[in-house]
């Protein structure tokens, strides 16, 4: 009914072969891959090639693993020029080879002028989200070529694309087919909290931009001393997942669920709770809108 899938990074940084081996028992839908982050020795920039994409995706597809997301998170306002085309140099190449890897999608954040991509103060200025839609103006012309998508996943406060309005005002400049949204609930509540219930604030950005959502990320936060913990195991927090899950289920069926912020002690049981509570509301989701 779900199709909950993994980051494959949070399993380790291992060889292909190992990795999926890996992962497998877990019997994941998908896996979202960050080639750095989840492969020693992956390709460096300007050595990717279709060969080893196509090797990749194989590799996973033997084992009934797609490849739902591939991670190639950059910074595209970093305030270093030459750092900046660098990293649009390589997100391009990602690009140009997805579908070798049996994946159009490839996701990034949208970054802050702090060269780590951490809060800055000039984070929500005008030019940098300028910036921002020249950096993602040359990515699409180059998704566009290549029958690709560019996937933006928004970040409360720190980053440039922190809202669910600025997030459709994205998507208002550029009608690109290959311009479409990763999903994190968790990374959109300010880190003081929201001043509305959690299923109206879901239920916003599903109006606002559901019909642009390629992957919905899964992990969970609480509330501490007045501010947000957000990196918790999917089920262990504060997060309303029955009107997450009610909302997929009506909007979204089918869609890869990726669960983030797990290890093999605590993915079955994540797995086991979305299964669970998607069980409990199956009729809800039959129900006319």
């Amino acid at each position: 009914m779900l199709q909950i899938g993994l980051r494959a990074h949070d399993y380790g940084k291992l060889p292909p072969e190992q990795l999926a081996d890996t992962l497998a028992p877990f019997n994941p839908a998908s896996i979202q891959l960050a080639l750095a982050k989840a492969f020693p020795g992956a390709p460096p920039p300007s050595t990717l090639n279709s060969g080893y994409a196509r090797s990749i995706g194989d590799m996973f597809s033997r084992r009934g693993i797609s490849i739902a997301v591939l991670g190639c998170y950059i910074n595209p306002v970093h305030p270093d020029a030459a750092e900046r085309e660098n990293m649009l140099r390589y997100f391009e190449e990602h690009l140009r080879f997805a579908r070798d890897f049996n994946c159009p999608i490839v996701g990034t954040e949208t970054g802050s002028p702090d060269p780590e991509g951490s809060w800055h103060p000039d984070t929500q200025k005008p030019e940098t989200f300028d910036l921002l839609c020249r950096s993602l103006e040359r990515l699409l012309t180059c998704a566009e070529r290549y029958g690709s998508i560019v996937g933006i996943e928004p970040v409360a406060e720190k980053h440039t694309i922190a809202t669910i309005e600025k997030m459709t005002k994205l998507l208002e400049r550029f009608s690109s087919p290959s311009l479409k949204v990763i999903y994190d609930p968790v990374n959109l509540i300010p880190q003081s909290g929201l001043t509305e219930d959690q299923e109206a604030f879901f239920t916003c950005a599903f109006n606002s931009f559901g019909d642009h959502i390629v992957a919905i990320h899964a992990k969970d936060f609480r509330m501490e001393g007045g501010r947000k913990s957000g990196a918790l195991p999917a089920g262990t927090g504060s997060l309303d997942y029955a009107a997450l899950l009610r909302l997929i289920l009506q909007r979204k069926p089918g869609i890869a669920i990726l669960l983030e912020n797990n290890n093999p002690l605590q993915v079955r049981e994540s797995m086991g709770f979305l299964h669970a509570l998607a069980q409990t509301l199956r009729p809800a989701s039959s129900s006319p809108r």
